[in-house]
Protein backbone atom coordinates (compact mmCIF):
# COMPACT_ATOMS: atom_id res chain seq x y z
CA UNK A 1 0.00 0.00 0.00
CA UNK A 2 1.39 3.41 -0.95
CA UNK A 3 1.65 6.26 1.53
CA UNK A 4 -1.25 8.04 -0.18
CA UNK A 5 -3.37 4.90 0.02
CA UNK A 6 -2.62 4.55 3.73
CA UNK A 7 -3.86 8.08 4.35
CA UNK A 8 -6.91 7.52 2.15
CA UNK A 9 -7.74 4.38 4.13
CA UNK A 10 -7.61 6.35 7.39
CA UNK A 11 -10.01 8.93 5.92
CA UNK A 12 -12.33 6.32 4.39
CA UNK A 13 -15.92 6.63 5.52
CA UNK A 14 -15.56 10.25 6.57
CA UNK A 15 -16.85 13.38 4.89
CA UNK A 16 -13.24 14.47 4.41
CA UNK A 17 -12.40 11.25 2.61
CA UNK A 18 -15.41 11.50 0.32
CA UNK A 19 -14.67 15.13 -0.48
CA UNK A 20 -11.03 14.66 -1.53
CA UNK A 21 -10.21 15.75 -5.07
CA UNK A 22 -8.06 13.51 -7.31
CA UNK A 23 -5.04 15.62 -6.31
CA UNK A 24 -6.03 15.36 -2.67
CA UNK A 25 -6.17 11.57 -2.96
CA UNK A 26 -2.70 11.48 -4.54
CA UNK A 27 -1.07 13.65 -1.86
CA UNK A 28 1.11 12.21 0.91
CA UNK A 29 4.00 13.32 3.08
CA UNK A 30 7.15 11.41 2.13
CA UNK A 31 8.81 9.22 4.75
CA UNK A 32 12.19 9.78 3.17
CA UNK A 33 14.57 12.66 3.80
CA UNK A 34 12.43 14.70 6.17
CA UNK A 35 11.42 11.82 8.42
CA UNK A 36 15.01 10.55 8.51
CA UNK A 37 16.16 14.07 9.40
CA UNK A 38 13.56 14.18 12.18
CA UNK A 39 14.94 10.93 13.58
CA UNK A 40 18.44 12.35 13.41
CA UNK A 41 17.36 15.50 15.26
CA UNK A 42 16.51 13.28 18.22
CA UNK A 43 19.24 10.64 18.03
CA UNK A 44 22.25 12.04 16.14
CA UNK A 45 24.13 13.22 19.22
CA UNK A 46 27.58 12.98 17.58
CA UNK A 47 27.12 14.15 13.99
CA UNK A 48 23.98 15.12 12.09
CA UNK A 49 24.93 14.83 8.42
CA UNK A 50 21.35 14.68 7.13
CA UNK A 51 19.91 18.07 6.25
CA UNK A 52 20.98 20.40 3.44
CA UNK A 53 22.20 23.18 5.70
CA UNK A 54 25.66 24.43 6.60
CA UNK A 55 26.76 24.76 10.22
CA UNK A 56 29.67 26.51 11.89
CA UNK A 57 30.43 25.77 15.54
CA UNK A 58 27.03 24.20 16.07
CA UNK A 59 24.98 27.06 14.62
CA UNK A 60 23.63 27.66 11.09
CA UNK A 61 26.00 29.81 9.06
CA UNK A 62 24.75 33.38 8.73
CA UNK A 63 26.34 36.25 6.87
CA UNK A 64 27.03 39.32 9.00
CA UNK A 65 25.32 41.37 6.28
CA UNK A 66 22.14 39.35 6.86
CA UNK A 67 22.37 39.48 10.64
CA UNK A 68 22.86 43.25 10.66
CA UNK A 69 19.91 43.87 8.33
CA UNK A 70 17.41 42.04 10.52
CA UNK A 71 16.76 44.66 13.22
CA UNK A 72 16.83 47.49 10.69
CA UNK A 73 13.53 46.72 8.98
CA UNK A 74 11.03 49.52 8.56
CA UNK A 75 7.39 48.79 9.43
CA UNK A 76 6.67 48.54 5.70
CA UNK A 77 9.40 45.94 5.14
CA UNK A 78 8.46 44.09 8.31
CA UNK A 79 4.73 43.57 7.83
CA UNK A 80 3.46 44.98 4.51
CA UNK A 81 2.59 42.89 1.48
CA UNK A 82 5.19 42.50 -1.24
CA UNK A 83 4.06 42.82 -4.84
CA UNK A 84 3.14 39.56 -6.53
CA UNK A 85 6.38 39.37 -8.53
CA UNK A 86 8.53 40.51 -5.60
CA UNK A 87 10.26 43.72 -4.58
CA UNK A 88 11.26 45.52 -7.81
CA UNK A 89 14.66 46.57 -6.43
CA UNK A 90 15.48 42.99 -5.42
CA UNK A 91 14.49 41.64 -8.83
CA UNK A 92 16.73 44.19 -10.55
CA UNK A 93 19.72 43.52 -8.28
CA UNK A 94 19.34 39.76 -8.72
CA UNK A 95 19.30 40.09 -12.49
CA UNK A 96 22.48 42.18 -12.36
CA UNK A 97 24.06 39.43 -10.26
CA UNK A 98 23.18 36.81 -12.89
CA UNK A 99 25.53 38.54 -15.33
CA UNK A 100 28.29 38.83 -12.75
CA UNK A 101 28.06 35.19 -11.64
CA UNK A 102 27.53 33.63 -15.08
CA UNK A 103 30.16 34.80 -17.61
CA UNK A 104 28.54 32.83 -20.44
CA UNK A 105 25.38 34.91 -19.96
CA UNK A 106 27.20 38.10 -21.01
CA UNK A 107 25.47 39.98 -23.83
CA UNK A 108 22.35 37.83 -23.63
CA UNK A 109 18.86 38.79 -22.49
CA UNK A 110 16.24 37.28 -20.21
CA UNK A 111 13.06 38.08 -18.38
CA UNK A 112 13.25 39.98 -15.13
CA UNK A 113 13.52 37.45 -12.28
CA UNK A 114 10.22 36.83 -10.49
CA UNK A 115 10.30 36.17 -6.75
CA UNK A 116 8.75 32.90 -5.58
CA UNK A 117 8.56 31.35 -2.07
CA UNK A 118 11.65 29.16 -2.38
CA UNK A 119 13.03 26.78 -4.99
CA UNK A 120 10.43 24.09 -4.36
CA UNK A 121 7.84 26.63 -5.46
CA UNK A 122 10.04 27.60 -8.41
CA UNK A 123 10.09 24.05 -9.79
CA UNK A 124 6.41 23.52 -8.97
CA UNK A 125 5.28 26.77 -10.62
CA UNK A 126 7.36 26.11 -13.74
CA UNK A 127 5.67 22.70 -13.90
CA UNK A 128 2.27 24.40 -13.61
CA UNK A 129 3.06 26.50 -16.67
CA UNK A 130 4.57 23.86 -18.94
CA UNK A 131 3.88 20.29 -17.81
CA UNK A 132 0.79 18.36 -18.89
CA UNK A 133 -0.59 15.22 -17.29
CA UNK A 134 1.04 12.10 -18.71
CA UNK A 135 4.11 13.88 -20.07
CA UNK A 136 7.64 13.00 -19.04
CA UNK A 137 10.30 15.04 -17.27
CA UNK A 138 13.89 13.97 -17.86
CA UNK A 139 15.86 13.69 -14.61
CA UNK A 140 18.82 11.52 -13.56
CA UNK A 141 18.17 8.42 -11.49
CA UNK A 142 19.71 10.12 -8.47
CA UNK A 143 17.76 13.33 -7.95
CA UNK A 144 16.05 15.43 -5.29
CA UNK A 145 13.06 13.31 -4.16
CA UNK A 146 10.73 16.32 -4.16
CA UNK A 147 10.80 16.23 -7.97
CA UNK A 148 8.73 13.07 -7.76
CA UNK A 149 6.11 14.65 -5.51
CA UNK A 150 5.85 17.67 -7.81
CA UNK A 151 5.98 15.88 -11.16
CA UNK A 152 4.22 12.58 -10.51
CA UNK A 153 1.69 13.45 -7.81
CA UNK A 154 0.85 17.13 -8.34
CA UNK A 155 1.06 17.10 -12.13
CA UNK A 156 0.29 13.39 -12.82
CA UNK A 157 3.27 13.35 -15.17
CA UNK A 158 6.20 10.97 -14.89
CA UNK A 159 9.91 11.07 -14.37
CA UNK A 160 11.98 9.69 -17.25
CA UNK A 161 15.28 8.76 -15.66
CA UNK A 162 18.73 7.84 -16.90
CA UNK A 163 21.82 6.73 -14.92
CA UNK A 164 23.51 9.92 -13.72
CA UNK A 165 27.02 8.52 -14.11
CA UNK A 166 28.85 6.77 -16.89
CA UNK A 167 32.08 5.58 -15.35
CA UNK A 168 33.50 8.40 -13.23
CA UNK A 169 31.72 11.20 -15.08
CA UNK A 170 28.31 12.56 -15.97
CA UNK A 171 26.29 10.40 -18.34
CA UNK A 172 25.83 12.85 -21.21
CA UNK A 173 24.88 10.07 -23.61
CA UNK A 174 22.19 8.76 -21.25
CA UNK A 175 20.79 12.28 -20.88
CA UNK A 176 20.58 12.74 -24.65
CA UNK A 177 18.92 9.36 -25.13
CA UNK A 178 16.26 10.17 -22.52
CA UNK A 179 15.69 13.67 -23.91
CA UNK A 180 15.36 12.27 -27.42
CA UNK A 181 12.93 9.60 -26.25
CA UNK A 182 10.70 12.20 -24.61
CA UNK A 183 10.83 14.43 -27.69
CA UNK A 184 9.99 11.56 -30.03
CA UNK A 185 6.87 10.66 -28.05
CA UNK A 186 5.47 14.12 -27.39
CA UNK A 187 7.08 16.47 -29.89
CA UNK A 188 8.51 18.34 -26.92
CA UNK A 189 10.79 17.55 -24.02
CA UNK A 190 11.27 18.89 -20.50
CA UNK A 191 14.47 18.28 -18.55
CA UNK A 192 15.77 19.34 -15.15
CA UNK A 193 19.50 19.99 -14.75
CA UNK A 194 20.48 20.29 -11.08
CA UNK A 195 24.13 21.22 -10.51
CA UNK A 196 25.68 20.74 -8.02
CA UNK A 197 23.49 17.67 -7.89
CA UNK A 198 21.52 16.70 -4.82
CA UNK A 199 22.22 13.99 -3.57
CA UNK A 200 25.60 13.26 -5.19
CA UNK A 201 27.33 16.64 -4.96
CA UNK A 202 28.49 16.39 -8.56
CA UNK A 203 28.89 19.16 -11.14
CA UNK A 204 29.86 18.35 -14.74
CA UNK A 205 33.28 19.08 -16.10
CA UNK A 206 33.51 21.86 -18.65
CA UNK A 207 33.74 19.19 -21.35
CA UNK A 208 30.62 17.46 -20.04
CA UNK A 209 28.79 20.79 -19.86
CA UNK A 210 29.63 21.40 -23.51
CA UNK A 211 28.37 17.90 -24.25
CA UNK A 212 25.06 18.60 -22.53
CA UNK A 213 24.62 21.78 -24.54
CA UNK A 214 25.39 19.95 -27.78
CA UNK A 215 22.95 17.15 -26.87
CA UNK A 216 20.14 19.65 -26.26
CA UNK A 217 20.85 21.35 -29.58
CA UNK A 218 20.77 18.05 -31.47
CA UNK A 219 17.36 17.17 -30.03
CA UNK A 220 16.11 20.68 -30.80
CA UNK A 221 17.34 20.33 -34.38
CA UNK A 222 15.11 17.26 -34.71
CA UNK A 223 12.13 19.62 -34.49
CA UNK A 224 11.21 19.30 -30.82
CA UNK A 225 10.59 22.20 -28.47
CA UNK A 226 12.63 21.83 -25.29
CA UNK A 227 12.28 23.33 -21.83
CA UNK A 228 15.40 23.05 -19.69
CA UNK A 229 14.90 23.85 -16.01
CA UNK A 230 18.18 24.81 -14.35
CA UNK A 231 17.73 24.03 -10.66
CA UNK A 232 20.64 26.03 -9.25
CA UNK A 233 19.90 25.52 -5.56
CA UNK A 234 23.58 24.94 -4.71
CA UNK A 235 24.97 27.46 -7.16
CA UNK A 236 28.51 28.75 -6.63
CA UNK A 237 29.77 25.85 -4.52
CA UNK A 238 32.23 24.23 -6.95
CA UNK A 239 35.44 23.04 -5.32
CA UNK A 240 37.64 21.74 -8.15
CA UNK A 241 39.24 23.31 -11.20
CA UNK A 242 37.83 22.44 -14.60
CA UNK A 243 34.24 21.88 -13.52
CA UNK A 244 31.13 23.94 -14.26
CA UNK A 245 31.16 26.84 -11.81
CA UNK A 246 28.25 28.71 -13.37
CA UNK A 247 24.72 27.78 -14.43
CA UNK A 248 23.86 26.00 -17.66
CA UNK A 249 21.36 28.85 -18.02
CA UNK A 250 24.03 31.15 -19.45
CA UNK A 251 25.07 28.61 -22.08
CA UNK A 252 21.47 27.91 -23.11
CA UNK A 253 20.03 31.44 -22.94
CA UNK A 254 20.26 31.90 -26.72
CA UNK A 255 21.23 28.40 -27.83
CA UNK A 256 18.34 27.65 -30.22
CA UNK A 257 14.93 29.01 -31.21
CA UNK A 258 13.30 25.80 -29.94
CA UNK A 259 14.99 25.89 -26.52
CA UNK A 260 13.45 27.75 -23.59
CA UNK A 261 15.46 27.77 -20.38
CA UNK A 262 14.04 28.52 -16.94
CA UNK A 263 16.44 29.32 -14.11
CA UNK A 264 15.29 28.38 -10.62
CA UNK A 265 17.66 29.85 -8.07
CA UNK A 266 17.87 31.93 -4.93
CA UNK A 267 19.82 32.68 -1.78
CA UNK A 268 18.67 29.63 0.18
CA UNK A 269 21.95 27.69 0.04
CA UNK A 270 24.43 30.01 -1.63
CA UNK A 271 23.69 32.85 0.81
CA UNK A 272 22.89 30.67 3.85
CA UNK A 273 19.29 31.81 4.44
CA UNK A 274 17.44 28.50 4.28
CA UNK A 275 14.32 29.67 6.12
CA UNK A 276 13.80 32.89 4.18
CA UNK A 277 11.85 31.03 1.48
CA UNK A 278 12.94 33.44 -1.24
CA UNK A 279 13.64 32.11 -4.73
CA UNK A 280 13.64 33.40 -8.28
CA UNK A 281 12.45 32.21 -11.69
CA UNK A 282 14.02 33.70 -14.83
CA UNK A 283 13.28 32.79 -18.45
CA UNK A 284 15.48 33.09 -21.53
CA UNK A 285 15.51 31.78 -25.08
CA UNK A 286 16.87 32.64 -28.49
CA UNK A 287 14.42 34.97 -30.21
CA UNK A 288 12.37 35.51 -27.06
CA UNK A 289 11.22 39.12 -27.37
CA UNK A 290 10.85 41.55 -24.49
CA UNK A 291 7.07 41.35 -24.86
CA UNK A 292 7.16 37.54 -24.77
CA UNK A 293 9.41 37.55 -21.72
CA UNK A 294 7.00 39.90 -19.98
CA UNK A 295 4.10 37.64 -20.93
CA UNK A 296 5.85 34.71 -19.23
CA UNK A 297 6.42 36.84 -16.15
CA UNK A 298 2.72 37.68 -16.01
CA UNK A 299 1.68 34.05 -16.44
CA UNK A 300 3.99 33.13 -13.58
CA UNK A 301 2.51 35.97 -11.53
CA UNK A 302 -0.91 34.41 -12.16
CA UNK A 303 0.33 31.12 -10.70
CA UNK A 304 1.71 32.95 -7.67
CA UNK A 305 -1.43 35.03 -7.20
CA UNK A 306 -3.65 31.95 -7.35
CA UNK A 307 -1.56 30.01 -4.81
CA UNK A 308 0.31 32.08 -2.19
CA UNK A 309 -0.62 35.57 -3.49
CA UNK A 310 2.91 36.88 -2.87
CA UNK A 311 6.17 35.86 -1.24
CA UNK A 312 7.10 37.01 2.24
CA UNK A 313 8.34 40.60 2.34
CA UNK A 314 10.69 40.53 5.37
CA UNK A 315 12.93 37.89 3.78
CA UNK A 316 13.12 39.88 0.56
CA UNK A 317 13.85 43.14 2.38
CA UNK A 318 16.59 41.65 4.55
CA UNK A 319 18.22 39.91 1.61
CA UNK A 320 18.12 43.08 -0.51
CA UNK A 321 19.95 44.96 2.24
CA UNK A 322 22.51 42.15 2.54
CA UNK A 323 23.14 42.03 -1.21
CA UNK A 324 24.12 45.68 -1.23
CA UNK A 325 25.99 45.74 2.09
CA UNK A 326 29.77 46.30 2.30
CA UNK A 327 31.62 43.06 2.87
CA UNK A 328 28.84 40.84 1.52
CA UNK A 329 31.01 39.05 -1.05
CA UNK A 330 33.87 38.56 1.41
CA UNK A 331 31.51 37.04 3.96
CA UNK A 332 30.19 34.60 1.35
CA UNK A 333 33.74 33.70 0.35
CA UNK A 334 34.60 32.94 3.98
CA UNK A 335 31.80 30.40 4.37
CA UNK A 336 32.40 28.96 0.94
CA UNK A 337 36.00 28.27 1.93
CA UNK A 338 34.83 26.50 5.11
CA UNK A 339 32.67 24.22 2.95
CA UNK A 340 35.51 23.71 0.46
CA UNK A 341 37.81 22.70 3.32
CA UNK A 342 35.28 20.11 4.49
CA UNK A 343 34.98 18.82 0.93
CA UNK A 344 38.75 18.44 0.68
CA UNK A 345 38.89 16.58 3.98
CA UNK A 346 36.26 14.12 2.76
CA UNK A 347 37.96 13.74 -0.63
CA UNK A 348 41.40 13.18 0.88
CA UNK A 349 40.15 10.79 3.55
CA UNK A 350 38.36 8.59 1.04
CA UNK A 351 41.34 8.65 -1.32
CA UNK A 352 43.58 7.21 1.41
CA UNK A 353 41.14 4.96 3.29
CA UNK A 354 40.84 1.22 2.87
CA UNK A 355 37.24 1.12 1.74
CA UNK A 356 35.01 -1.84 2.53
CA UNK A 357 33.75 -3.75 -0.50
CA UNK A 358 30.21 -2.76 0.45
CA UNK A 359 30.74 1.00 0.03
CA UNK A 360 31.69 2.85 -3.13
CA UNK A 361 31.82 6.68 -3.11
CA UNK A 362 30.02 8.18 -6.07
CA UNK A 363 31.81 11.02 -7.93
CA UNK A 364 31.48 14.35 -6.09
CA UNK A 365 33.17 17.72 -6.45
CA UNK A 366 30.78 20.43 -5.23
CA UNK A 367 27.74 21.40 -3.15
CA UNK A 368 26.74 20.18 0.32
CA UNK A 369 26.73 16.39 -0.11
CA UNK A 370 28.39 13.22 -1.25
CA UNK A 371 26.85 9.76 -1.54
CA UNK A 372 27.94 6.15 -1.25
CA UNK A 373 26.63 3.28 -3.32
CA UNK A 374 25.93 0.34 -1.04
CA UNK A 375 26.82 -3.09 -2.42
CA UNK A 376 25.56 -6.19 -0.66
CA UNK A 377 24.26 -4.24 2.31
CA UNK A 378 21.13 -2.13 2.79
CA UNK A 379 21.56 1.63 2.92
CA UNK A 380 18.62 1.85 5.31
CA UNK A 381 20.16 -0.77 7.62
CA UNK A 382 23.44 1.14 7.51
CA UNK A 383 21.64 4.39 8.31
CA UNK A 384 19.93 2.85 11.33
CA UNK A 385 23.20 1.30 12.50
CA UNK A 386 24.88 4.70 12.35
CA UNK A 387 21.94 6.31 14.12
CA UNK A 388 22.50 3.88 17.00
CA UNK A 389 25.97 5.45 17.25
CA UNK A 390 24.60 8.98 17.28
CA UNK A 391 25.32 9.68 13.60
CA UNK A 392 22.64 10.94 11.23
CA UNK A 393 22.78 10.21 7.50
CA UNK A 394 20.16 9.78 4.78
CA UNK A 395 19.31 6.50 3.04
CA UNK A 396 18.07 6.97 -0.51
CA UNK A 397 16.33 3.72 -1.23
CA UNK A 398 18.28 0.60 -0.40
CA UNK A 399 21.35 1.36 -2.49
CA UNK A 400 22.57 4.84 -1.61
CA UNK A 401 23.61 6.69 1.55
CA UNK A 402 23.87 10.51 1.45
CA UNK A 403 26.19 12.37 3.80
CA UNK A 404 25.89 16.15 4.25
CA UNK A 405 29.47 17.16 4.98
CA UNK A 406 28.24 20.77 4.98
CA UNK A 407 26.90 20.23 8.50
CA UNK A 408 30.06 18.71 10.01
CA UNK A 409 33.13 20.67 11.17
CA UNK A 410 36.31 19.94 9.21
CA UNK A 411 38.12 18.59 12.29
CA UNK A 412 35.41 15.94 12.73
CA UNK A 413 35.31 14.69 9.13
CA UNK A 414 37.81 11.86 9.65
CA UNK A 415 35.95 10.63 12.74
CA UNK A 416 32.62 10.69 10.91
CA UNK A 417 33.83 8.77 7.88
CA UNK A 418 35.83 6.30 9.96
CA UNK A 419 32.58 5.46 11.76
CA UNK A 420 30.67 5.08 8.48
CA UNK A 421 33.25 2.68 7.03
CA UNK A 422 33.42 0.69 10.27
CA UNK A 423 29.63 0.31 10.42
CA UNK A 424 29.59 -0.92 6.82
CA UNK A 425 32.23 -3.53 7.63
CA UNK A 426 30.15 -4.83 10.53
CA UNK A 427 27.14 -5.21 8.24
CA UNK A 428 29.32 -6.94 5.64
CA UNK A 429 30.41 -9.50 8.21
CA UNK A 430 26.86 -10.28 9.27
CA UNK A 431 25.12 -10.22 5.89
Amino acid sequence: MTLAEELNAILEGSAAGRLLSPLGRRMYFPKGLLSQSAEADKRATRFNATIGMAYDKGEPMILDAVRQAMPALTPVDAVAYASTAGLPALRAVWKEALYRKNPSFAGKTSSLPVVVPGLTAAVSYISDLFLDSGEAVVVPDLHWPNYRLIVEERKTAKGLTYPIFEGAGFNVRGFEDALGEAAAKAGKAIAILNFPNNPTGYSPTLEEAAGLEAAILRVAESGADILVVCDDAYFGLAYEEGILAESMFGRLADAHERVLVAKADGPTKEDYVWGFRVGFVTFAGKGLSAAQAEALEKKLMGVIRSSVSNSTRPGQAIFLKALTAPGYEAQKAHYRELLAERYRRVRDFLAKAALPASLSPLPFNSGYFMSFECRGISAETLRLSLLDEGIGTIAIGEKHLRVAFSAVEAEHIDELYTAILAAARVLEATS
